[in-house]
């Protein structure tokens, strides 16, 4: 009998153990959506007379494609950041809080007060904020 309540002791104990803390988010607040340009998209269609001739008369039409691009502002950084996902993107609200972690390559970002589900962005740029490179470079300056 000790030793089946010994055995369920050390398996509760080894879950605690292997147990993943829960993620910690960073804040920030999404400054502005921005349409860039991120490809382009071409339709090509052969003419049945180019077909029978054998010459290369081929009707493209090239169109440029437009992707989301949002600026988050932290304390520290700016961010510039894409979905990833590009059939189905989700419209952010400018000048709506944010929480965000970096995991890997992506940062996986959610709105509270949205729907509070994590989406995955692929960051674009990472930039030091002015007033915090004029914070840091203050700092350093004082004897």
């Amino acid at each position: 009998m000790k030793a089946i309540a010994l055995t369920a002791v050390m398996f509760l104990m080894a879950g605690i153990a292997l147990a993943k803390d829960p993620p910690v988010y960073q804040k920030g607040v999404i400054l502005q959506m921005e349409s860039s340009s991120c490809g382009y998209n071409t339709k090509g269609g052969k003419s049945v007379a180019g077909e029978l001739l054998g010459t290369d008369s081929e009707n493209k039409k090239t169109k440029e494609l437009l992707c989301q691009e949002y600026v988050l502002q932290t304390d520290r950084l700016i961010y510039r950041i894409r979905p990833r996902d590009d059939n189905h993107p989700v419209l952010l609200p400018v000048g709506e809080k944010a929480e965000f972690r970096i995991e890997k390559d992506k940062m996986k970002l959610r709105i509270p007060e949205m729907d509070g589900k994590e989406r995955e962005y692929s960051v674009v740029s990472v930039t030091l904020r002015a007033d915090a490179a004029e914070n840091r470079s203050s700092k350093s300056n004082r004897p």
